[in-house]
């Protein structure tokens, strides 16, 4: 087994990924914190063709340092936007037909594992790193996915969380 250089990896450029099919997911990060998480969900945003990121709130938005530091070129790639209130960007995606899906410790909460596929685009909003998913935009949720954990803390990290759903999820998408 030979370990593969980058030119060997054959990825696509900027402007191939602008014009590639993506997967049908937009990322809304509600009030994050952390302007590293927030490239290093890029960079995961980049690497499963996530059809956009929505930054809420008090989240850092490019260009910012940080961010350029984890997301090592994907703000380029990856369409985002910023919208000042959570809520008004979730109503937004209902409007626009979404299955909005909040990723919290809930009541009625759906392990992730087994989550269904709807048969309509998904909008994933995920929390900060001290309060999580905002009330209001849980109330306007389809359904909220949970993480089954079994250790002794009560959560993971954002951007770990992030890469952990839109895996399994574009797992579903495409190899199901």
């Amino acid at each position: 087994m030979k370990k593969l250089k980058n030119k060997d990896l054959q990825r696509i450029n900027i402007e191939e990924f602008k014009s590639a099919n993506k997967t049908p997911i937009t990322i809304v990060l509600d009030n994050v914190r952390s302007a590293l998480n927030v490239g290093s969900i890029f960079r995961t945003s980049d690497a499963f063709l996530i059809e956009n990121i929505i930054l809420c709130g008090i989240t850092a938005t490019p260009p910012n340092k940080e961010i350029r530091k984890a997301a090592l070129g994907s703000t380029n790639s990856v369409t985002w936007k910023y919208v000042k209130n959570t809520t008004d960007a979730v109503q937004q995606l209902i409007n626009e037909g979404y299955y909005v899906v909040g990723i919290e410790q809930a009541d009625k909460s759906t392990f992730l594992n087994e989550f269904k596929l709807p048969k309509k685009p998904i909008a994933i909003i995920l929390g900060n790193e001290v309060n999580g998913v905002d009330q209001q935009a849980i109330d306007l949720c389809n359904e909220v996915i949970e993480i089954p954990q079994f250790g002794t803390k009560h959560s993971l990290n954002v951007s770990v969380t992030t890469g952990i759903v839109i895996w399994k999820i574009w797992e579903k998408i495409n190899l199901n």
